[in-house]
């Protein structure tokens, strides 16, 4: 039978997988995943070890650091067979980047995090590439996971601010509150707008998209150089990712309806 200590070293498990599928191929060293994860180093220690053991984190002996591990990759590959949309997002993806020349971004939720599964680049020879495949930011932080928390109830929203909050000041001090009134002009305007908050001299525009059962699962958004996204292309680039996340909508409704019901 599982035991409350192993229920809590499972969930601190969970932090630090987190916390490095947002580090790269570089990883994170082990006072760096304390100090993310707010936990003790001997504990920190103690689950990679347990983790390495599982192949699920992997630690480079010369640079002293650590990184998701070859099981990490196959469960992934695995669940993407039950939960990626992302060829329910292609066709949309790819008409965006034909229409608008720049790069195409398509984001989940998971959890309090969003997490960049997709990605479409223009024929613009000048490229704004803020979001790697797999990385995973703080609910709010970009315009597609700052359009998936806007479209959330209220009440959610709220804890979900309340959760992130201590990590905003990495981005470009970022603050609870910031976070709040973005979330209402984004509701107010129907996109959310972000500029030089993840990388300067860039604006971004998402549109958030959802399930067949009406809950904001992911978002499309289109990232450009500030020159190039002005206001009045802003507003018809928005115009284009509403049409391109209505269409995703209709695409996950009929896969809905298409699954066979349990009996």
């Amino acid at each position: 039978m599982k035991t409350s200590s192993d229920a809590g070293s499972l969930k601190r498990g969970v932090v630090l997988l987190k916390l490095l599928a947002t580090a790269g191929n570089r990883g994170l060293a082990l006072s760096e995943l304390a100090a993310k994860s707010q936990l003790p180093h001997p504990s920190v220690h103690r689950l990679l070890g347990q983790l390495a053991a599982e192949r699920l984190v992997i630690h480079n002996s010369e640079t002293r650091r650590y990184k998701l591990g070859p099981l990490a990759f196959e469960l992934g590959v695995a669940g993407s067979t039950m939960h990626d949309i992302r060829d329910l997002c292609e066709p949309a993806m790819n008409l965006l980047a034909q229409e608008t020349g720049d790069t195409i971004y398509l984001v989940v939720r998971s959890g309090f995090d969003a997490v960049c599964m997709h990605r479409r680049e223009g024929e613009f020879p000048i490229r704004a590439l803020v979001l790697e495949v797999g990385s995973r930011r703080p609910l709010g932080v970009g315009a597609g996971g700052l359009a998936i928390l806007s479209a959330i109830g209220d009440e959610e929203r709220a804890e979900i601010i309340a959760r992130v909050a201590p990590g905003l000041s990495a981005f470009g001090k970022l603050s609870a509150e910031d976070l709040a009134e973005a979330c209402a002009r984004s509701r107010e305007i129907g996109a959310a707008v972000i500029q030089n908050r993840v990388s300067l001299g860039v604006r971004a525009v998402g549109v958030a998209f959802r399930d067949s059962i009406g809950q904001a699962v992911g978002a499309l958004s289109v990232a450009a150089l500030t020159q190039r996204l002005n206001q009045r292309r802003t507003n018809q680039v928005a115009e284009m990712l509403l049409s391109a996340t209505r269409s995703v909508e209709i695409s996950m409704r009929k896969r809905a309806t298409s699954l066979p019901h349990p009996r």
